[in-house]
């Protein structure tokens, strides 16, 4: 199997567009999504969600910045508090917005107390998983507004920590537009433990960030709209008491035959975690796709029974890619991922088989999405009998 890589794009000519692969403007050396230096020219570097890219940036008065950039001319920006204070962001936004904070950073509403040792590499971690799954968002057209800005509708974070001896437990979980994450999973250790301890084969800060986000999504834009019907048809009755669910499912666990309808073992517990879930995943392979299209990947098999890619969709740029597009590069996609991590002698970077009917929910989700963006959902085609 001959596997290849190539950047496409007009590097040095301005921002490489709706992209997980950048270049400095300035030398047109590589740069990565979380980078706040070129590590060539040295130039401060940040990613504007206005100009959809990263820029290089120079200094002007009153602490603002510029960019070289022909789509940036005539305009200042400001760095995000977060990235001159802190260091754990680098993005910048337009000096006409009076915020002392990016969209970003305006989302997290309670951070750990940063005097503790480690609270601030922790902290880091957390905002680093954010900014990509905010991206994500952004590129998929979806509403992303914070919640003191829209009380009703908006969305915050909370970043807690229980490791001080007589501190109330904090759970990872969603309500009302308010995701509270454990700063515990951002120790590789404690996450490790945790997976072994539950017996989850995937289990990442940013997994966590999708999935919570997902509960979000479904008050917004599947609860109370038409699109509940075929939620209840697709997931199961989402008013089954959700207590007694979780109860079941940590007590007795899911069900022998769970990998024919959902993506997860979790997924089993309760029609909301199977949405969130399968949420999740679609956000996995949506952001992983758009990564193989920006670097050009091309599977060419030397056998025709092997799996190949002559061409992967960038559902993020596109958006109305149709999903059964998506899925042609996705298995042969996942295919090279996990042989590629066993040579390196580390585990699957995939660890899922999909299921016919959990292919028929991630097709949901993309059909709710192109929905909320203004698009006709895809038809549906019938259920494969399971």
């Amino acid at each position: 199997m001959v596997f290849c890589l190539y950047s496409p794009g007009t590097h040095g000519k301005g921002v490489d567009r709706f992209m997980k692969i950048f270049h400095c403007d300035h030398c047109d050396h590589l740069l990565f999504f979380e980078n706040t230096n070129c590590v060539n020219c040295g130039r401060v570097v940040a990613y504007i969600p206005e100009l959809g890219g990263i820029a290089s940036l120079d200094p002007a008065p009153n602490d603002l910045w510029t960019s070289p950039l022909p789509e940036a001319r005539g305009k200042t920006f400001r760095l995000c508090q977060n990235y001159v204070r802190h260091n754990v962001c680098n993005w910048a936004y337009n000096s006409e917005d009076r915020h002392q904070y990016c969209l970003c950073g305006r989302l997290t509403r309670t951070i750990p107390d940063l005097s503790v040792p480690g609270h601030h590499e922790q902290w880091a971690k957390l905002e680093a998983a954010k900014r990509r799954l905010v991206y994500t968002l952004l590129q998929l057209g979806l509403p992303v507004k914070p919640k003191v800005e829209d009380p009703q509708n908006g969305l915050e974070f909370n970043f807690l920590s229980d490791d001080a001896p007589g501190s109330p437990l904090v759970l990872t979980g969603h309500e009302n537009g308010t995701i509270t994450l454990n700063l515990a999973e951002a120790d590789d250790v404690e996450r490790e433990r945790r997976r072994i301890q539950l017996h989850e084969p995937y289990r990442t800060l940013l997994g966590h960030f999708r999935h919570e986000v997902g509960h979000y999504y479904w008050d917004r834009l599947v609860k109370d709209s038409p699109n509940l019907e075929a939620f209840r048809k697709l997931f199961g009755d989402d008013s089954t008491d959700y207590a007694l669910a979780l109860q079941r499912h940590y007590h007795v666990g899911p069900p022998p035959d769970w990998q024919l309808q959902f993506v997860s073992a979790y997924a089993t517990m309760h029609p909301w975690e199977d949405w969130a879930e399968t949420w999740a995943h679609y956000m996995h392979i949506v952001d992983t796709l758009e990564t193989a299209a920006a670097c050009g990947i091309n599977v060419r098999p030397r056998r025709k029974d092997e799996p190949s890619i002559s061409y992967v969709p960038n559902p993020a740029t596109t958006r109305q890619v149709p999903f059964d597009k998506m899925m042609e590069a996705w298995t042969p996609l996942t295919y090279v991922m996990n042989n590629l991590n066993r040579g390196l002698g580390i585990p699957d970077a995939y660890p899922f088989v999909l299921s016919p009917l959990a292919i028929e929910k991630l097709r949901f989700v993309h059909d709710v999405i192109d929905e909320a963006n203004g698009f006709p959902p895809e038809k549906q085609r019938p259920l494969n009998p399971v």
